[in-house]
Formats: C-alpha cells, sequence, structure tokens
C-alpha cells in the first residue's frame, strides 16, 4: 500500500497536463479489470457451458418486452455502475436470453454449442483482431486460407478463391455484385447510367436475400425473375429457361442464375447439373446458395444432395449451421482464380494495402472485401476442424439427419401429426391437428382452424420454456411446424419430447 501512495505520489508531482488532463499513467485500473473478467467468465462457465446440455433447464425465461426492460435497468448514467451490479446484469443478461446451445431449441438453422469453435471465440475476442493485412493478422489470414483451400476442395474445384463475412446474406450479395462485374466491368467505375436492364433467376423458394441483394446493389427487384419449383420447393429447370428466353425477347440482359442448396422452410436442393447445363448455354454465371445445405459436402453419405455443384461459379456456404461454426462464420467460394474478387472489390486504399511492404503483399486479402473491419471468423471453423477431422464433422451430419428420418418415423405413428413431404435433409415440416378437428371435414374452415394451432402451442412452450419450434404459413399451406435438427446434443429422447410436449401443450384445442 505504501508503494502505491508514493507512485500516485510520484505522478502528480511529475505530472503532465494538456488541456486539463493528466497523462500520466494509464487510466484503466487493470487489476481491477482482470478481476471483473475472472468473475464474468465464471458466471459464463457456469451458467451457459455448464448448462448446455441440460434438459432440466428452460429453453428461455420468458419476459415480454416491458417487464423485460425493468428487470435489466438499461438506461445508461454518467456515471459507471459497480463490479457487483455489473456481474448481476451479466447473470440476468444470460437468464432472459434464449439458450441456443439447450438440446430442445430447434427454432432456428443453427443450434448447439461446440467447445473448440467457443473457445476460438474467446481466443479471438480477447485478441481483437481485424483481418485485412498480414502485418496485424498474420495467423487468422493464414488460416482463413487454409480453410477456404479446403472447402473449395470439398465443392470440388482444381482452385479457387473466396472470404468469410458477415453472414449468408452478405455472400449472396457478394456473389450478384461479382456476376454484374463479370457481365460488365465498367460499371465499378461508370455505375448503373447506360446499362442495359440487367436481370437475374432464381427460384421462387430462395433466400430473402435475393430480392434485398437486387435492392441493395439497384438492380431492382422486378428484375429478379422467381421460377417456379415442384411440390417438393425444387427449381424446374424447364421454367428457368423458359423465363431466360422470355427475359432475352424481352430485351433484357441475364447475367445470373442462384440456385439454392437446402430451401429455408422445406430443405429442398435444387438440381444443380441441369440448372448448370442451362447456365452454360446461355452464358450465365451459376451462383449457388449453399448457406444451410453446403455442409452436406462434408458426409460422404449425403454429399449427393448437391451434385453438380463443382459446375457453380460462386458458392455460399455457412459452417455456423449444420456444422457449429458459431455465429457468424460464413464463406464466399469462387471458381475464378484469376483476382477477379479482388477485382471488384479492390479499391487500393494506400494508408492500407501499401505495394512497398517489406513481406509478400498478396497476403493481405482485405482489398477482396467490401469491409475494411473484419472478424476472423474462419478461425472458429479452423480450431473445430483440427479438433474434430473431417470425420468428426461428417458424423454431425450423419448424426442429424439420422435423427430427422427417426422423428420423420415417428410422426407417421402418431395420430394428429401429418407431414407436409418426406424431408430430404434436416427440415421436418408439419402440422399437428388436434383432437377436435380430427373428425372436421377438408374444407376452408378446417383449415383456417388448424392454422390458429401453431401459433398458440408454440405460445404456450415459449412461455413454460420447454423447448423451442418454429412454425410459418408457406405457398397456400397454412401454419405448420418446421423442426431442424443440428445440435449434437439432441437425442431420440428429445425427438420423443417433442411430439409428448405438442400434445400436451394442445390438448384442449
Amino acid at each position: 500500500v505504501g508503494n502505491c501512495k508514493q507512485e500516485m505520489l510520484q505522478k502528480k508531482k511529475n505530472a503532465v497536463l494538456v488541456d486539463g488532463v493528466i497523462l500520466n499513467g494509464p487510466i484503466m485500473d487493470s487489476m481491477a479489470g482482470e478481476k471483473f473478467v475472472e468473475e464474468a467468465c465464471k458466471i459464463i462457465m457456469e451458467e451457459v457451458i455448464q448448462k448446455a446440455d441440460d434438459v432440466t433447464e428452460k429453453v428461455c425465461e420468458w419476459r415480454a418486452p416491458e417487464t423485460l426492460k425493468q428487470i435489466l435497468d438499461l438506461e445508461m448514467r454518467d456515471t459507471g455502475e459497480s463490479h457487483q451490479k455489473l456481474l448481476q446484469l451479466c447473470r440476468d443478461v444470460i437468464q432472459y436470453s434464449v439458450k441456443t446451445s439447450h438440446p430442445r431449441f430447434f427454432n432456428q438453422l443453427y443450434a448447439g454449442i461446440d467447445y473448440y469453435s467457443l473457445v476460438a471465440r474467446f481466443i479471438t475476442e480477447a485478441l481483437n483482431p481485424s483481418v485485412y493485412t498480414y502485418e496485424v493478422s498474420p495467423v487468422f489470414l493464414l488460416v482463413e486460407e487454409a480453410v477456404i483451400k479446403k472447402m473449395i476442395e470439398f465443392i470440388g474445384w482444381k482452385e479457387g478463391d473466396g472470404i468469410f463475412n458477415p453472414g449468408g446474406s452478405v455472400s449472396n450479395m457478394y456473389a450478384m455484385n461479382l456476376a454484374r462485374y463479370r457481365f460488365c466491368p465498367e460499371i465499378k467505375e461508370k455505375g448503373l447510367s447506360g446499362l442495359p436492364r440487367l436481370v437475374l433467376f432464381t427460384s421462387e423458394e430462395c433466400h430473402y436475400s435475393m430480392k434485398k441483394a437486387a435492392s441493395f446493389l439497384g438492380i431492382g427487384t422486378e428484375n429478379v425473375y422467381f421460377i417456379k419449383t415442384d411440390e417438393r420447393g425444387k427449381m424446374i429447370p424447364e421454367e428457368l429457361e423458359k423465363e431466360v428466353q422470355r427475359a432475352r425477347r424481352e430485351g433484357s440482359a441475364p447475367f445470373l442464375v442462384c440456385a439454392t442448396a437446402g430451401t429455408t422452410v422445406l430443405g429442398a436442393f435444387d438440381p444443380l447439373d441441369k440448372i448448370a447445363d442451362i447456365c452454360e448455354k446461355y452464358g450465365l454465371w451459376l451462383h449457388v446458395d449453399a448457406s444451410w445445405g453446403g455442409s452436406a459436402l462434408i458426409s460422404r453419405k449425403h454429399c449427393r444432395l448437391l451434385h453438380g455443384i463443382h459446375r457453380a461459379d460462386s458458392v455460399a456456404w455457412n459452417p455456423h449451421k449444420m456444422l457449429l461454426a458459431g455465429i457468424q462464420c460464413c464463406a464466399l467460394l469462387v471458381k475464378d482464380n484469376s483476382g477477379l474478387l479482388k477485382d471488384c472489390y479492390s479499391a487500393k486504399a494506400a494508408y492500407l494495402f501499401q505495394q512497398d511492404k517489406f513481406y509478400d503483399v498478396s497476403y493481405d486479402t482485405g482489398d477482396k472485401s467490401i469491409q475494411c473491419s473484419r472478424r476472423p471468423d474462419a478461425f472458429k471453423f479452423w480450431l473445430m476442424w483440427k479438433a474434430l477431422g473431417t470425420t468428426g464433422l461428417e458424423e454431425r451430419v450423419n448424426r442429424a439427419l439420422a435423427l430427422a428420418r427417426y422423428l420423420v418415423e415417428e410422426i407417421k405413428k402418431r395420430d394428429g401429426f401429418q407431414l407436409l413431404l418426406e424431408p430430404e435433409y434436416a427440415n421436418v415440416c408439419f402440422w399437428y391437428i388436434p383432437p377436435s378437428l380430427r373428425k372436421m371435414e377438408d374444407g376452408p374452415e378446417f383449415w383456417q382452424k388448424l392454422h390458429q394451432v401453431a401459433p398458440i402451442i408454440k405460445e404456450r412452450m415459449m412461455k413454460k420454456g420447454s423447448m423451442m419450434l418454429g412454425y410459418q404459413p408457406h405457398q397456400g399451406k397454412v401454419n405448420f411446424f418446421r423442426q431442424v435438427v443440428i445440435s449434437p446434443q439432441v437425442s431420440r429422447e428429445d425427438m420423443d419430447f417433442l411430439l409428448d410436449e405438442i400434445e400436451l401443450l394442445a390438448k384442449d384445442l
């Protein structure tokens, strides 16, 4: 204590003031900060990680927005809070957040916890890197290069390029812009004026990001031609060719086809080989949105779902979904290896991408990105892949699809459960028909009443905290449940619980 006082007195004695601010020594209390991190990590370990696979815990502790605002005390004040108050806030945030690692969280196309990926996130959050130049991010740039190379191998390309970015929606936007740049490179300098009416084609089951990308890039949503799908949700190639021919007759300039490998709702895979034939015939860029289904490439058993993907010009693939690499972990992969990605996006910022550096500047990959600051998302995937090996990742895919198949067979055995269709991936779509509706005639009144069932069951499961399961109407069909199997923590017992719980929650409907 005496030494500390002496140091403080010495600092005051030697104080350098600028604009009334003392500049001697650090302003942060490192010892207190380290203690806070230590205590907070203990809370994370006890309340999140150790409880991740505990089915007796609630998936969520539901509170209405206004109630939750009061519990969390969201107001920021002039003076800082005590560490004890902050640690309690940390506990509250955990308590009232949705536990996406819970074995009975089936709500989205991501779920579960991977411990290696989590440690990778801890490391990168602590290091706080930005992946644009080798000088500030040497390890993570090499990791990204290695991961992209391996993903390209699974697609079936001999060479290629790629970049990790914030989500499959951004990957699709990257691809759309890249395809347009390949079609008319002058757009980078001259902009949209003077261009023909550019049109692109995608299925009516595509991800909504295609519309957003067309809007954002100035192509316009009216210039997105949505191609009819079959009863399983797959794009019909013959309809695609008709629309390409129609666009040409109208004087438009077709430049891109986006196929989907794993649609969001039904989990459908477009026939990539036949679509690739049409793209080759008409000189169109083929992008495959495999954000959800791309991880099937890891499985020798299920990679057939993406047969023909090697013929694509670009692919979006999100390892944070089926493979649990942790949100966000998303790659755009490009077959071209001539520098097209860099040519399209490069701005040659002289303060960042100097060409006279003392090392090989080809490792300064940030000019391939639309971002400047960029997270080292590939590291999560890399550390997990190193830990599990390809066989471990393959096992995750195979187990998830086997559990989905088990659930389908159980649905067929139970009264009141009705499948929309036989799934080919991890999306299991079904209705639950309560006892009161089972003897009703099939007609408008029946479907109107059934439409109200899923939202009521969803509300009850959320307020009870027993599980989370998504529902939606789709393509003229009334509300149905979409159950998605991903997490390796999920077991057969969880599949049985899901069906039992729906019956229990709906027994009075």
